[in-house]
This record gives C-alpha cells, structure tokens and sequence, in this order.
C-alpha cells in the first residue's frame, strides 16, 4: 500500500497540484509563504517519487517468496529511484557549477568594459550609501535601459545601463537598486538554482515549467516588497514601466525589468497589507505537505524495514 500511496502522491505533485497553483492569485499577496509552499511542494514530489519506488524494492526483503518475476520488477524499480536519485544530485552539482562559471565570466566582462558608479553618487545621495554597502556598481553604456544584478559571496555586482541612469528619475533609480540589493542579500539566485536543477534532472514530459516560472516571479515580488519599502510604491511601479522592455537577464543574473511586470505593477497599486492569516495558512500548508507523509507512510514503512532486517 505504501509504494502506492506514494506513487500517487508523487504524481499528483508533479502536474495537477503545481498547475492550480500556478493559476492561483492569492499567493502574490503572500510572496515569501508563496515561495515556501512552492518549496515544500517540489520537496514532497521527489520525496515521495523516491519513497515509492525504494519501498517497492524493499517489498522483497519485507516479503519474499513473491516469485521471479515480481522479484526482478522490484529490483528493477530501486535500481532506477537510485539512478533518478543521482541524477537529481548530478543535476544540481552542474547547475551550481556552470552557474557560478558563468557569473565568474561576467564579471569579469562588466568589470572590463563597466564604469564604476561614481555617477550615482553624484546624482544621489541615497546611492552612494547603497553603494557604500558593496553593491559593486557598473554601469555600461548602453541605450537600453536596463538593470540586472551578478550575485556572489563576495563579490556581488549590480550592472544597470547608461539609458537607465538618463530615463529614470533618481528615486526610481533608487528603488531599482533597492530592488536589486533585495535580490543579494536574500540569495533568490538559490532558490532559482534548486527548481531549475529539478527541470533538468527530470524528463521533459514529466517536469514542468509553472514551478520555476511561479518562483521566479514570486522572488522579484519580494524584491518589489523590499523596494517598496524604502522609496515607495509608484517610484518602484514607473522604474518596472521604464524597464518593462528589458532583454532577459544573463545566464545566473537577475534582471528588475521584464519578468511579469504587468501582473508587479498591478500588484504595487494595492495597499501592501501584511496578510497574516493567509500567510500563516500558507506556511501551515508547506509543513503539512513535507511532515504528514512523512510520519504517516515513510516513518512506519522504515520502521517495518529496520523491525524485519533486525
């Protein structure tokens, strides 16, 4: 029954739970738990992707005799959740590694051919102390206007363009930098990592992209919140407008403009209201998802396991 349970468990994970979530619009009014309920949900799929499949192996030490045939399919299973278990971890090695190469070589190039922010400082006060806080400000001349952020344990960059700096106002500037110092000193970029690790790890017609999409807009949200909080809203609502038309961020970077503006700008124009039920609600929901089938199905499944085998 336990292979079951957690196969089904799995499957629903997978596709139908994330899918309604993902079309769901409360979870912009509780950003931070929205995340942490995604978490938890791609937790739960592969803990309970695992957990089917090594309990159904173990089926033939818990009871043997069962015949050949169904002996082997058992053995079959485990051998493939112990390969699907090394390919999860392989996959989130070479995100981590091709990742931080990646910001490495960026870095270096903004570094190059970027200009320090001495021009920040001269047209506002407020982002010389951002800056004062090693943001690691470069600007690079570009017409474009765009702002996107390289993060790092030590040393973090913020890029923003010169057509950034002459389009918006120095409020909205501060608000963009605000924004992106969200970004760093949060470290959105790992969460990012773990559900990109996830889509790589598994089939194309298993994985989906409502997990990562959802968590990526939900970290820019947070970023908003930040922002929002030190200039206001409508600076951090014009600076999304003005880098509404921003190209994708670099592989590793994340960019202020362009990921769901419409829906963040939309968003901004509601009071920022804490939500504390709703919220708690949410965190309540991600532990329930990772602890009941946890006490309820694997805990006794281990316990039979390690009763039979002593």
């Amino acid at each position: 029954m336990t292979p079951v349970v957690l196969g089904a468990l799995a499957l629903l994970l997978t596709w139908p739970v994330p899918e309604l979530l993902g079309r769901a619009r409360w979870p912009s009014l509780v950003p931070r738990a929205a995340l942490v309920l995604w978490q938890a949900l791609a937790l739960a799929a592969v803990l309970a992707a695992l957990g089917a499949g090594l309990s159904l192996g173990t089926d033939v030490v818990l009871r043997p005799g069962q015949g050949a045939e169904r002996t082997a399919l058992q053995v079959a299973v485990t051998l493939l959740t112990v390969v699907v278990a090394v390919r999860l971890a392989w996959a989130s090695l070479l995100v981590a590694v091709r990742t931080r190469a990646r910001r490495r070589h960026h870095r270096m190039v903004v570094d190059l051919v970027g200009t320090p922010g001495e021009r920040l400082q001269s047209t506002r006060p407020d982002t010389a102390r951002l800056q004062g806080e090693e943001l690691g400000i470069r600007v690079l001349a570009e017409k474009t206007p765009f702002a996107y952020c390289l993060p790092g344990v030590r040393c973090s960059r913020v890029v923003v363009s010169s057509g950034a700096l002459d389009q918006l106002a120095p409020e909205e500037l501060d608000a963009v930098l605000a924004h992106e110092r969200a970004h760093l000193r949060a470290r959105h970029d790992l969460v990012l990592e773990a559900f990109t690790a996830l889509r790589q790890a598994f089939p194309r017609w298993v994985r989906s992209r409502t997990a990562f999409e959802r968590a990526h807009l939900l970290v820019e949200m947070l970023a908003d919140d930040a922002a929002r909080r030190r200039v206001g809203a409508p600076p951090v609502a014009r600076a999304l407008v003005t880098l509404a038309s921003t190209p994708a961020a670099p592989a590793g970077g994340l960019a202020a403009g362009g990921t769901g503006t419409l829906a963040r700008v939309r968003r901004l124009a509601r009071p920022g209201e804490p939500h504390r039920v709703l919220a708690a609600t949410t965190y309540l929901a991600a532990a329930a998802l990772v602890v009941v089938p946890t006490l309820t199905l694997a805990v006794p499944w281990l316990a039979r396991l390690v009763e039979h085998l002593a």
